[in-house]
């Protein structure tokens, strides 16, 4: 039996619905907003594996047919997931995740597809409703509902979920997501914006999401079904109560071992010393070793916290609001275009800026919504060995994408206007070491590197982690945290910005939400923390360098009338190919008339872009141009103006007394100032008689 629930947002009416479609599914919704629609489907099954963590999968696809569009390429079928479809999987994961009981370890799989697309709404946010509405009404132990929506600020005015066109004059592009009482995800990029306008977004952001909280609970008091019980997989209690007597004033000790790697192997021996005291496999009535590492992962989490709540110090030794020692090198490689090595801590960033033209912007396949050609990338990589790991390299992971995505974001609001820079630009964040925040690392390395490339950015970026530690009513927030303190704290924002304000926003909870109250001291501390950080960079590098590397290509734009863009092409590209054979060049055109000229270093662009820049000009009928005489014939001398542009001086029309022969006048190559008498059909009538009556008083 199809049942339906629906309420107005911003002007338009969402609607989800079930019982209709993929009816065998535990849960399974249909949303519609405007024309944009997706289906969100979710199964649980007991996980056979035993693992000793929460299995949960999200798998978010954009159907090409929902925009009435055949896939690109030779296969005409849906591949890989784009960029686009990863991220969102992220999105729809990250504000579910938390709230499942910590023991619950049954494999849990939510599947959504697009459906329609009007190219008005984004369907990325229908998929976070919808997501939670199929597990909401499932009998899957979902301690949600959670909303979702998209904040915007146009003209100083915050938007519920603004349309794509909206979303390009926006100040503000940020997804908030909540349950009725607490913030459980903020993702966000932003224009230097300061951080009370961003909570302001944020809380608008929350009240829409209490009302989509409250549409999907009435969806599940109308068709819901009671929630299934279920066994945990791991139980660490029992081998908690013969740990702690024994072990954990050990354990607590070891703790403050000096060194990521250090402390982790003197914890590993340690616990391997109670398994092989406590663990017999043969014994059913003794802990598991599985048992044993959530035990001792649940000491961890204890110990850790104690001290923090007790003593205001963490593992390491630090305050709450203390950043690690920072250092910051520029120029390290030595043909690149520009590079730096950003250390904090135990974490460091290698970041690499490579200049390129025109061809090497990215262009985006098969969009549901046309996309411009990207000019500005920044990459990240993750390699095993910055954790001391081994694993096989299998190419970018969503959590590469995902970080490098929000290091890009954090840069892109302060790269210079395409007029003033019109080089494409390529960032590569390589992470050597990590103990938290690699990704802030990577925006505080990709503005040094930016600098050292001699790339104009109106102002320097740096971010920072910020974390929280709850205790009752009591709130422990943490700047500058490490891995640990994220694995076991409750919250890590992640904030980037300039002196003047957010470029970028991440935030994610462990538990069932934050407060506004918790996100302003949080956003206060990254801000102390920021201008920390802005001043160690900039007292390596305080600015831009003034030239770019002689190993970058010379790129010189200028701007001609569309009109005059088959001139320059010429037939069959005649004329364009020949200026690229003379000049050395590239040579990238436009339909707007920008025309982008390049050259390796020595080529000769700006000549090209001189001569393209006057091939774009008219003639002046009138007007007296210096010219080049290009051909003599027994009629007259065929003079250019300037390139693309020349005429006929007649023979009459060469001086003022009688002329026998053009020869006795002018050569080729000789310089002559002409009069325009006429312009008709592209026939040009020139006098040099004209212009030496009109300069002789001058």
């Amino acid at each position: 039996m199809k049942t339906r629930v629906e309420k107005k947002i911003a002007d338009r009416m969402l609607s989800i619905e079930t019982g209709e479609l993929a009816r065998q599914a535990d849960g399974a919704v249909v949303v519609r907003y405007g024309d944009s629609v997706v289906l969100a489907t979710a199964m649980a099954v007991p996980d056979a594996r035993g693992v000793p963590f929460f299995p949960l999968g999200v798998e978010y696809r954009e159907k090409q047919y929902a925009a009435g569009q055949f896939p690109g390429g030779v296969i005409k079928r849906e591949g890989r997931p784009t960029t686009k479809e990863i991220l969102t999987c992220r999105r729809v994961d990250r504000p579910i995740r938390p709230l499942f009981a910590k023991a619950y370890h049954q494999e849990v799989q939510v599947i959504i597809w697009v459906l329609s697309s009007d190219g008005v709404n984004d369907p990325d946010v229908l998929a976070m409703i919808g997501a939670s509405a199929a597990l909401s009404i499932s009998d899957i132990p979902f301690q949600g509902p959670t909303g979702a929506c998209r904040v915007g600020l146009v003209a100083d005015e915050f938007i519920i979920n603004p349309t794509y066109e909206q979303r390009g004059v926006s100040e503000l592009d940020m997804i908030v997501s909540s349950t009725a009482d607490a913030v459980v995800m903020v993702e966000g990029l932003a224009q230097v914006i300061p951080e009370d306008d961003l909570l302001t977004g944020i809380q608008c952001g929350h009240d829409v999401n209490v009302e989509l909280v409250s549409l999907i609970n009435e969806l599940v008091e109308r068709c819901g079904r009671p929630k299934r019980s279920w066994e945990p997989i791991v139980r660490p209690e029992a081998a908690l109560e013969l740990l702690e007597p024994r072990y954990y004033e050990r354990f607590a000790q070891l703790q403050q071992t000096p060194g990521k790697l250090e402390r982790s192997a003197a914890l590993r021996a340690l616990r391997e010393e109670a398994v092989a005291e406590f663990c017999n496999p043969d014994d059913e009535s003794t802990p598991t070793e599985a048992d044993m590492a959530a035990a001792f992962d649940e000491m961890d989490n204890r110990s850790m916290r104690e001290r923090i709540i007790k003593e205001g110090r963490r593992v390491d030794g630090r305050g709450l609001d203390e950043l690690r020692p920072i250092t910051c090198q520029v120029g390290c490689l030595p043909r690149t275009h520009g590079s730096a090595v950003f250390t904090r801590g135990e974490t460091q960033a290698l970041a690499v800026v490579t200049l390129g033209t025109v061809h090497d912007a990215q262009r985006i396949l098969d969009p549901l919504v046309e996309e411009p050609a990207k000019k500005f990338m920044l990459h990240y990589n993750f390699p095993p060995f910055s954790v001391g790991e081994v694993k096989p390299e299998r190419g970018p992971g969503r959590r590469d994408i995902g970080h490098g995505e929000l290091a890009e974001g954090a840069l892109q609001s302060v790269l210079p206007e395409i007029e003033e820079f019109p080089y494409t630009v390529r960032i590569v964040s390589d992470i050597l070491e990590s103990n938290g925040s690699s990704s802030m690392a990577s925006v505080c390395g990709g503005t040094l590197c930016l600098m050292d490339a001699g790339v104009p950015i109106k102002n320097p970026v740096a971010g920072i982690a910020v974390g929280l530690i709850k205790d009752g009513d009591r709130n422990f927030v943490l700047t500058d945290i490490a891995g640990a303190e994220d694995h076991h704290g409750d919250m890590d924002l992640k904030a980037a910005g300039t002196q003047h304000g957010i470029t970028a926003i991440q935030m994610d909870v462990k538990e069932q939400g934050v407060g506004i109250d918790v996100l302003r001291q949080a956003l206060a501390q990254s801000r102390e923390a920021r201008m920390q950080i802005l001043r160690t960079m900039l007292n390596t590098l305080d600015r831009p360098r003034e030239n770019i590397s002689p190993y970058a290509p010379v790129l010189v734009q200028v701007k001609i009338s569309p009109d005059y863009i088959g001139k320059l092409i010429g037939p069959g590209g005649k004329t364009i190919k020949g200026l690229e054979e003379k000049y050395d060049c590239t040579i990238e055109v436009e339909d707007d008339g920008s025309v982008t000229v390049s050259s390796k270093q020595g080529g000769r662009a700006d000549e090209a872009a001189g001569y393209i820049e006057q091939l774009g000009k008219a003639i002046v009928v009138g007007a007296i141009y210096e010219g080049v005489v290009t051909d003599v014939r027994d009629f007259g001398a065929i003079v250019e103006l300037f390139p693309g542009a020349d005429g006929l001086c007649h023979i009459s029309q060469l001086d003022e007394d009688y002329v026998k022969e053009v020869s006795d006048v002018c050569k080729v190559g000789d310089t002559l100032k002409v009069k325009v008498l006429s312009v008709e059909d592209n026939r040009v009538k020139l006098s040099r008689k004209a212009a030496l009556r009109e300069t002789a008083g001058s």
